[in-house]
């Protein structure tokens, strides 16, 4: 099975639908107010998690997704409809970043979950709407807004209940191969497992769990040599650590120094993970070297207060003993209840949406931000008279000319906001 897990996807959110600029016409009434109606919102972006998926494979072949934009107001005050939600699917564990910040917008590890990752743009509203007792036949109406887009990262984190550890060649993808059906590569040689493989196991009393082949670790893992970053991922999630070590020490490595790195690397990844309880696993008892170690590695287990399994994965010697505990150990165990950060998904409220600041650019161009003037220019139709000049009222209740002067705009130069710009006049 190929396993992929991390990769960039783009979504884009619907724009919404634009007002309608429209009037009543009927044959008795000769002066008939407006009755444009408003457009319709544009379809949000929805992870969803789905049971049936277990990689991120498919998003090798899509990478981009597309919510449908809301449909235009019509005339007789005719809203547009809104378009739908586009669902995406993804397997639990799946944890969604922003490319461009890094910051996680959702972590699904549910099936069934949803979460909102890009919001459609809401409708325009039609010139029914800016009807005032002082504009009572206003001839403008609003373009929709844009939805969202965005760049991300999925990253998958194994939901698997144990995490095998341990030096490369130590016999890991072998012990998976003997008690599940996963049948990954296995060859005398470091990195021969590259991605983490799953195995489902089914204990000897009809009960079953997944057990994850984490590919080796070397020294500075955590601070990614090799692939180091992306492999203790995948342990973070795991109930259980299988400590594998090789007790016959066939490749001129030991076995108990062995043991000590790798618990180095997980702490300075993350002494959560550290903390999570092992099993340490002397594979290659069939070799006659490893008897001779065995009396030390007892003498560690004794030392670190954790139990020790000395197995063959190559003749199933102990394996059906090793798995048989870890069945009973899974069955007893119980969540310990974790403090952790709540994910905000779509935090609309991060910063002040009628905040406007004011900077230049290397041409000296004067460049107004803020999410309500900027939203206000996508959504202006400026052929339009009317609504050029409902703009400039919003400019001056925000104070932007003010603002402007303050930076020492001069009569000529060019103000930008967002895509559109114009020559300032006082």
């Amino acid at each position: 099975m190929q396993f992929i897990d991390r990769t960039p996807v783009i979504v884009e959110a619907g724009d919404g639908g634009h007002g309608k600029s429209a009037f009543r016409r009927e044959k008795f009434v000769p002066k008939g107010g407006p009755a444009g109606g408003d457009g319709g919102r544009g379809g949000d972006v929805i992870f969803v998690v789905d049971p049936n998926m277990n990689t991120l494979l498919d998003f090798r072949y899509h990478r981009k997704f597309k919510a449908k934009n809301g449909e235009n107001g019509d005339i007789k005050n005719m809203y547009g409809h809104n378009a739908p939600a586009c669902y995406v699917k993804v397997p639990a564990g799946t944890i969604v970043k922003d490319e461009a910040t890094g910051e996680v917008l959702a972590d699904l590890t549910e099936n069934g979950q949803e979460a909102v990752i890009a919001k459609g743009g809401r409708g325009g509203r039609g010139n029914a709407k800016f009807a005032t007792a002082a504009n009572r036949a206003p001839t403008f109406a609003e373009f929709g807004e844009p939805g969202e887009k965005k760049r991300l990262i999925l990253e998958l984190k194994l939901l698997a209940d144990v995490g095998l550890v341990g030096y490369p060649s130590v016999g890991k993808s072998s012990l998976v191969a003997s008690v599940s059906a996963a049948r990954p590569e296995i060859a005398e040689y470091h990195f021969t497992t590259i991605t983490p493989v799953l195995g489902v196991v089914k204990t000897d009393y009809e009960k079953s769990f997944v057990m994850a082949d984490i590919p080796g670790l070397i020294e500075g893992a955590a601070d990614g040599v090799g692939l180091g970053h992306d492999f203790l991922r995948h342990i973070e999630r795991t109930k259980l650590i299988l400590h594998l070590v090789d007790a016959s020490g066939c490749e001129g490595r030991d076995p108990v120094e062995d043991y000590h790195k790798i618990n180095e690397e997980l702490r300075k990844y993350s002494e959560k993970v550290a903390k999570r309880t092992q099993i340490l696993v002397a594979n290659k008892m069939d070799l006659p070297e490893a008897q001779e170690n065995l009396p030390r590695l007892y003498k560690l287990a004794n030392e670190e207060g954790i139990k020790l399994f000395p197995i063959s994965a190559a003749t199933h010697q102990g394996v059906k003993e090793l798995i048989s505990y870890v069945g009973t150990w899974l069955d007893n165990y119980v969540e310990e209840p974790e403090q952790e950060e709540t994910v905000k998904v779509y935090d609309e409220n991060k910063e002040d949406p009628e905040k406007v600041t004011i900077s230049r650019n290397d041409a000296g161009d004067f460049i107004v931000h803020g999410q309500a003037i900027e939203k206000l220019v996508v959504m202006t139709n400026f052929n339009n008279d009317e609504a050029v000049r409902r703009f400039q009222y919003i400019w001056r209740i925000k104070g932007i000319d003010e603002k402007l002067r303050e930076k020492g705009i001069k009569e000529g130069q060019t103000v930008r906001i967002g895509d559109m710009e114009f020559e300032y006049r006082e």
